[in-house]
């Protein structure tokens, strides 16, 4: 019996390394076995789309025309729309694309609990939740010398880099907190700050661009994962942090509070570069509290995350997905 066919609509594939090619990636893996999958940057692409039964458009605005090219051909059939953080904290509140893309869809997939709460509320019927999700890692053991931090993302406007630089130059006195910063500078203004805040903060080193391994193992050494970012619709890095034992230290917005939850007590307010340096000296501090564990915010945060850390199991994202593609394909 062949297999139903689904494709999976990513505006960046392998070349871009980004978030959007990770979970395009993941999906086709985890489905490929029940459904004959494939991704593409464009549709309809070649003589397969006839054949599509599902679309998963990633990105309601940059897809915008591969959705409305499958509403086309394929009126009424299974379409589920991928939003991101600039989805969903802009661009459907102004974009006519993205609007449409969300009135075409019959599935609104958000990546944190906190998506539907940011669609219109006549559309919050077509939400489901899909964490993303990441393999598990052993927690390593880590020096009590020194604190070591990383951030982790394109050097862009939204991630708010900016708020990593004054955090260092607060910091450029206490050599034992260092922090490594990895990431293109795909906005050139912010790559000439990295390199001067490199060059006025030893402890600050921004890394530029490595492979996903790579950026893997340097968030398992690290002591705690920076997330500044002003927008987010479900971070990798953030469910790759905790999968990993490392405790995560983010913005207060509602991308970073839908993955690490309400109470989670490792957040600054968004740009503030004060509250994210006493956050990291409190790290620094508690690393030499190990015979309270418990008693400090590094033990604190560590204990929150390992709680939060099967949302973000392979097999419960598993689950989730092959639901929905039920769900689609069973719609009238």
């Amino acid at each position: 019996m062949q297999k139903t066919s689904v494709v999976i609509v990513s505006p960046a594939l392998a070349d871009a390394n980004n978030g959007n090619w990770q979970t395009a990636w993941r999906w086709q893996r985890m489905l490929s076995p029940a459904y004959r999958t494939r991704i593409v940057r464009e549709w309809p692409q070649d003589a397969q789309a006839a054949q599509d039964a599902v679309m998963l458009a990633l990105h309601a605005r940059r897809s915008a025309a591969s959705i409305a090219a499958w509403a086309r051909v394929h009126p009424g059939r299974g379409l589920a729309v991928v939003l991101t953080g600039t989805d969903l904290y802009r661009d459907i509140q102004t974009d006519a694309q993205a609007q449409q893309s969300l009135a075409l869809a019959q599935r609104l997939v958000v990546l944190q609990e906190r998506g539907p709460d940011a669609l219109p509320a006549a559309l919050r019927g077509k939400a489901q939740v899909v964490f993303q999700s990441t393999t598990a890692r052993q927690a390593l053991t880590k020096t009590a010398q020194h604190l070591r931090a990383v951030m982790v993302g394109h050097l862009r406007e939204e991630k708010s880099p900016d708020t990593l630089f004054g955090a260092a130059r607060l910091l450029k006195a206490e050599p034992d907190i260092v922090i490594d910063h990895i990431g293109d500078a795909l906005e050139p203004v912010l790559g000439e700050l990295a390199r001067a805040t490199a060059a006025d903060c030893p402890a600050y080193r921004w890394l530029g661009g490595l492979q996903h391994e790579a950026v893997r193992r340097r968030i398992q050494r690290a002591h705690v994962l920076v997330h500044a970012s002003r927008m987010e619709g479900g971070a990798h890095v953030v469910m790759e942090a905790v999968a990993c034992g490392t405790p995560v230290l983010a913005s207060r917005v509602p991308g970073n509070v839908g993955m690490l939850g309400p109470d989670y007590a490792g957040y600054f307010e968004h740009g503030d570069a004060d509250g994210l340096a006493g956050l990291l000296r409190r790290c620094r501090d508690g690393l030499q509290k190990a015979d309270s564990p418990g008693g400090d915010l590094l033990s604190r945060l560590r204990a929150q995350c390992q709680l939060r850390a099967p949302l973000f199991a392979p097999e419960a994202e598993q689950a989730t997905l092959r639901h929905l593609l039920h769900d689609l394909l069973e719609m009238p």
